[in-house]
């Protein structure tokens, strides 16, 4: 007797769910059903239409009802909501959304992948604009539409998570004036805080109006109040604050949820119903370097998701691997990516054995032209060196690096592995020794104890306290900016000035990027100096990690003026 497959959600992991059934079983009866009014479009690409680098919104549907129905026999019905799930009869009710008519359909697996709906935040006067979220074609030709036909300027975008960091980008290209409020302190969790400034700086310099640890309080006259007391003009919302799971479903049956609301499965993406899947937006997963089950809002985890359902359905054993959360953005003109844990997570499972490194080396060889900057930050475990995550930010292909991480980190990867790896290189591409490497060298010194390091993130406080900090750059580049209380000894005059060097009191040394100042600390160890701390990042570092935050409050800067090349 053929099977009966019946899918509610026809976004990605709902579509891959079906495609990969017809593929298992050719007379299988397969039906998706999909309240709104597309199937297969490109959630990812939905912002890049507000600035037309995806001229028409036809383009982000990817698939039709009709060419699914032709090509893979496929019964995909938009405008369709599944309204009730009847577990004892295996049938669901379903709402034709076009004529408000209700009928049943019976399963023998029932796939649910609802997704997630935009948190809309109760906000006084947010009514007398138009307020738009940003999860379907149907929002994004909305936004589009709406500031070109009434030619809209001030736009106030809610939320500093991908949605709406790439909304506000792709409204700024278009020439909007774009407000960013975002109520934690920083955008971008997936980044560390002493990461994401660079970010920060990339937003302020080309023009957003960020405002981090705020809220949008009252939208009044074209105004939006924002909880900082400053007042910016609002013709528009986006509304980006996070989503909560579409699971009010799969509640109604009586399926097993999380305390926050997110659908219960195993392994293999069963639900407390044997005959009943869930993927997607609207699970929670299991992480595999923290250990805790929680959600996982990313494409690539919920095509996984799919395939492994529809084989499990047929017999097909999949190993669930666990997630490590890799993830990537572009901002203007920088790259980031992340993957595995941040400091931030780690902190908060209450870890406290671990450090990181943070390296500023070019992504190619220095005198090739297309030479840029990346920031990489790759956190290990001590005492065993194990990789927990890492993050990196550049003009260049960051993400590679840290899809090389990526790639390791399910076969829990050490420093050693790092330094080990064997990478392509020529010189437009990379350096003989990449980033990658590097970031292993360092970090295995670091563990075996060649030297101590402070962070960029210590340094403020270093300044305030008086601390003894030695810049080992050449004149020149001290002349045209340094840290306020660091002694200029040069690298190249240290070994006539060693007696310049208290050896009673903690010594921190920096350059550009930590590679001069790590020599120089090392001559002085030989030497016998005992007290010395590379400042991680040095000067490129202290300027990234100080810069936006010091045009936007009142506080004295710690530098003289800013390097960031």
């Amino acid at each position: 007797m053929k099977k009966r497959v019946l899918v509610v959600g026809g976004v990605a992991g709902g579509m891959t769910t079906a495609a990969r059934v017809r593929r298992l079983d050719e007379d299988a009866e397969v039906i998706v059903f999909e309240r709104g009014e597309h199937i297969s479009f490109s959630n990812c690409c939905l912002p890049y239409h507000l600035s037309d680098d995806i001229p028409s919104s036809d383009m982000l549907v990817l698939m039709t009802p009709e060419i699914m129905r032709k090509r893979h026999n496929i019964d995909a019905r938009v405008h369709h909501e599944v309204v009730r799930i009847n577990r004892e009869e295996k049938t669901i009710d379903v709402n034709n959304l076009l004529d408000d008519t209700t009928y049943t359909e019976c399963y023998d697996k029932l796939v649910l992948s609802p997704g997630a709906r935009a948190r809309m935040l109760p906000i006084e006067g947010i009514d007398s604009v138009p307020v738009f979220a940003l999860r379907n074609v149907a929002d994004a030709k909305g936004i589009h539409d709406t500031v070109v036909d009434n030619d809209l300027k001030d736009i106030v975008v809610i939320g500093g998570g991908f949605i709406g960091l790439e909304a506000a980008e792709n409204l700024k290209l278009r020439g909007c004036n774009v407000a960013l409020c975002e109520l934690l302190d920083q955008v971008l969790l997936t980044l560390d805080n002493d990461m994401v400034q660079t970010l920060h700086r990339e937003i302020y310099d080309k023009g957003i109006d960020l405002h981090v640890g705020t809220y949008l309080a009252k939208v009044e006259d074209n105004k939006a109040f924002l909880s900082n007391g400053k007042v910016v003009p609002c013709e528009l919302v986006v509304m980006a604050a996070g989503t909560l799971p579409e699971s009010q479903l799969a509640e109604d049956a009586g399926l097993e949820l999380t305390e926050r609301k997110y659908i219960k499965v195993d392994q293999n993406y069963k639900t407390s119903d044997p005959d009943i899947y869930a993927i997607g937006d609207a699970i929670a997963v299991f992480h595999r370097l923290s250990g805790q089950f929680a959600p996982l809002q990313l494409a690539g985890p919920a095509l996984k998701q799919a395939r492994a359902v529809a084989d499990h359905i047929y017999g097909i054993p999949t190993m669930n691997t666990g997630y490590i959360g890799s993830s990537a953005i572009r901002v203007f003109d920088l790259n980031a990516a992340a993957t595995g844990l941040t400091c931030r997570a780690l902190d908060q499972l209450g870890k406290t054995n671990y450090d990181y490194v943070y390296v500023i080396p070019k992504d190619s060889v220095g005198i090739m032209p297309s030479s840029e900057n990346q920031f990489l930050k790759v956190i290990y475990e001590i005492p065993t060196g194990r990789i927990l995550g890492a993050q990196a930010i550049g003009k260049g292909d960051v993400v590679k690096r840290v899809d090389v991480i990526a790639a390791m980190l399910k076969f829990s990867p050490t420093l050693e592995h790092l330094k080990d790896l064997e990478l392509c290189y020529a010189p437009p591409f990379n350096t003989a020794r990449d980033s990658v490497n590097f970031a292993g060298y360092v970090g295995l010194n670091l563990l075996h104890g060649v030297y101590r390091h402070v962070h960029v993130s210590d340094v403020r406080g270093l300044v305030e306290s008086g601390a003894y900090i030695v810049d080992v750059r050449e004149p020149a580049e001290y002349e045209k900016g340094h840290i306020i209380t660091a002694v200029n000894v040069p690298l190249s005059q240290l070994r006539d000035r060693m007696d310049e060097i208290p050896k009673d009191r903690p010594v921190y040394l920096h350059c550009r990027s930590a590679q001069r100042s790590y020599n120089a600390l090392l001559a002085l160890q030989h030497k016998g100096w005992t007290n010395l701390y590379n400042i991680a990042g040095s000067f490129l570092g202290v300027s990234n990690y100080e810069y936006f935050l010091d045009q936007v409050t009142d506080r004295e800067p710690i530098v003289t003026d800013y390097n960031f090349v």
